[in-house]
């Protein structure tokens, strides 16, 4: 699946701007937004059921844009160059460019005429890297650093190459309203967020990570806006549609009348980030509820796109998708998808939790884990026990390790718990070594989420920043979520939970990078750099040489262990006819474990006896070929 880029013979950016890519061999009228020429600007908006719409500055009188085919409305203006402030005048009501570069003073505020050509990059010796050589580190801006800034992450990022991340995966950054948020409620998708900076600091941010030798995934929410200061719905309601629901109501209109022009909405937006930005890939959000009935589908589209928009150049595309739909993750469309499998299978081991979505993983945890390890999906195309009725997954196992990312920790995983506690607050320091050294270790793709990599105490809870009455539901919802947990009848308990839209909620979710220098946390950061080390050197040689449909799993249920605890051999099948072999024991108590004709390349448990496997344990082996098996 990994593709090696050819390198490029002017640079890995391409000239000029390759959004005004024809759709369906039609010509769209302009780019979505405003764009300087570099003597006037020209401003396009798509909004069919318009009678007129202007184009509005600070001061002076406004100009009216020309009614074109296709629901357009389109000029070039003079009196608008880079920083100048405008809005549009839909109908007599002021709204915000949906497709701003920038805002400045928020969604609520004057959107910004940018000039993304004025700035002089220094990348151009980059070309990004192997996508075996991934190490995803998920992060959020606002509570990375004290400065929760763009600027607050560069100073950190000596702390992640000696780590051994290659990539950081950035939150949605597009611009929400208020002072605080996880940035999946964005509403002005094209625009990074004020509060964390400019659209040059992030672009100096992009720059410095390719100075580390560190790609820059960026999290795009393709699937909704979010429920305040999103002014679409007022006069552009051809945007949605009635016909699909998601979780957060009418579905965008993918498949619907005005299907062209909403579809260049975020086909320009995937290639802004990448060709504005030199973004190394895209990581989609909830593709689940991405819904289009269309011969050609909105996800498949869009990776087209990106594709032919410079095929010499690597850019990752990875989805989220609750459906466990294998036939996206081909590497011409998209590399590979969160495992959620993974990472629910894992926490039953080491939580002992079954409530909720766990539930689907408590009848077998150890083959649920050694499948998801072996063969992508646990489910594929099993009933869920959490939701009868409902089949789970299609086939994976013809897929490569690396279609797939895993993770014991994400934003979600964290901030969606009651407390937004981490792994090492929920289970013992044994189990949680295992499991971090299970994902390290495997062929998969392995993420982080920030401060995983020294235990960080500092919770990460749900956070936003909306007005009233909004922020109330918001309030009553979260607790809402957890009252039926048998801890949270007592109505004292409920109240402890953090206020979500208050600020200090957010506050007390910035990194303790104060910590990481004392115990037990110098401790974690020692493993993790220790594991990402024996990965760098010991796995990533192997990588290339495991492909689709590469692993077997044996199950070993402990003798007198706890209720499904035993020993995990996950084996996958190397070119040369031998195999790369991880043994994990997932009991209180040691078990036997030895593997004729291998050798060692590594062992969580220090001196435990050959054969066997201690409490908690793990060791990877390379065994040889059999005689007469070698392959060619």
């Amino acid at each position: 699946m990994a593709r090696r880029c050819r390198t490029p013979a002017v640079g890995p950016f391409p000239a000029g701007n390759p959004m005004n890519v024809a759709a369906a061999g039609r010509t769209i009228p302009a780019e979505w937004g405003a764009k300087w020429l570099g003597d006037n600007t020209s401003f396009s908006l798509w909004a069919p059921s318009a009678t007129e719409v202007v184009v509005l500055g600070v001061d002076g009188p406004g100009h009216k844009l020309d009614r074109q085919g296709e629901g357009w409305h389109a000029a070039t203006v003079p009196g608008f160059p880079p920083g100048a402030r405008y809005r549009f005048l839909v109908n007599g009501a002021a709204v915000a460019d949906p497709a701003s570069r920038s805002q400045p003073d928020g969604p609520e505020g004057f959107s910004e005429v940018t000039d993304p050509a004025a700035y002089r990059w220094s990348d151009s010796a980059w070309h990004g890297r192997p996508w075996t050589e991934t190490v995803l580190y998920e992060l959020h801006v606002g509570t990375f650093s004290r400065e929760g800034t763009f600027a607050g992450v560069i100073p950190h990022l000596e702390h992640l190459t000696a780590l051994g991340v290659t990539m950081i995966e950035l939150m949605p950054v597009g611009s929400f309203p208020g002072g605080w948020g996880w940035g999946y409620d964005g509403v002005l998708p094209f625009a990074p967020n004020a509060a964390y900076g400019s659209p040059d600091d992030l672009r100096r941010l992009v720059e410095a990570c390719h100075g580390h030798g560190i790609s820059v995934m960026l999290d795009v929410v393709y699937n909704h806006f979010g429920p305040h200061a999103n002014m679409l719905p007022s006069y552009l309601p051809e945007f949605f549609t009635g016909k699909h629901k998601t979780p957060w109501g009418e579905a965008i209109a993918f498949d619907g009348p005005g299907a062209r022009a909403v579809r260049e909405f975020y086909v320009q937006n995937a290639l802004y980030w990448i060709h504005d930005f030199h973004m190394d890939g895209l990581r989609l959000d909830a593709v689940q509820a991405v819904h289009d009935d269309s011969p050609e589908h909105i996800l498949a589209e869009i990776a087209r796109r990106v594709r032919a928009a410079d095929p010499g150049r690597p850019v990752r595309l990875v989805l989220e998708n609750d459906n466990n739909e294998a036939h996206w993750l081909d590497a011409a469309r998209y590399e590979a998808q969160w495992n959620d499998d993974f990472h629910h299978a894992l926490r039953v081991l080491t939580t002992g939790r079954r409530d909720g979505y766990y539930s689907d993983y408590a009848d077998d945890p150890l083959r649920r884990l050694g499948r998801a390890l072996t063969e992508g999906f646990s489910y594929q195309g099993e009933e869920s026990h959490h939701r009868p009725g409902l089949i789970r997954g299609t086939p994976s196992a013809h897929l490569p390790p690396t279609a797939f990312v895993n993770f014991i920790q994400n934003h979600d995983q964290v901030g969606n718990t009651p407390f937004g506690r981490r792994i090492t607050e929920l289970a013992p320091e044994p189990q949680v070594r295992l499991a971090t050294a299970v994902t390290l270790l495997s062929p998969g793709i392995p993420m982080l989420f920030m401060g995983q990599e020294w235990g960080s105490a500092r919770p990460f809870d749900f956070f936003c920043d909306f007005p009233q009455p909004l922020a109330g539901l918001v309030r009553d919802g979260r607790r809402g979520e957890f009252s039926h947990l048998p801890e949270f009848q007592d109505v004292d308990m409920l109240a402890m939970l953090a206020d979500p839209t208050a600020a200090t909620t957010r506050d007390g979710s910035v990194l303790d990078w104060e910590s990481i220098e004392h115990e037990p946390h110098a401790r974690w950061l020692a493993l993790h750099r220790r594991l990402l080390e024996v990965r760098r050197r010991v796995l990533l040689p192997l990588l290339p040489e495991i492909g689709g449909s590469a692993g077997s799993l044996r199950t070993i249920p402990a003798e007198g262990g706890g209720d499904g605890q035993g020993v995990i051999e996950a084996r996958w099948a190397l070119q040369d006819g031998g195999s790369l072999v991880m043994a994990a024991n997932f009991c209180d108590a040691s078990a036997d474990w030895a593997l004729d004709g291998s050798s060692q390349l590594f062992r969580l448990v220090e001196d435990t006896p050959p054969g066997t496997l201690g409490p908690w344990d793990l060791v990877l082996v390379r065994q040889a070929a059999a005689p007469g098996e070698a392959g060619s």
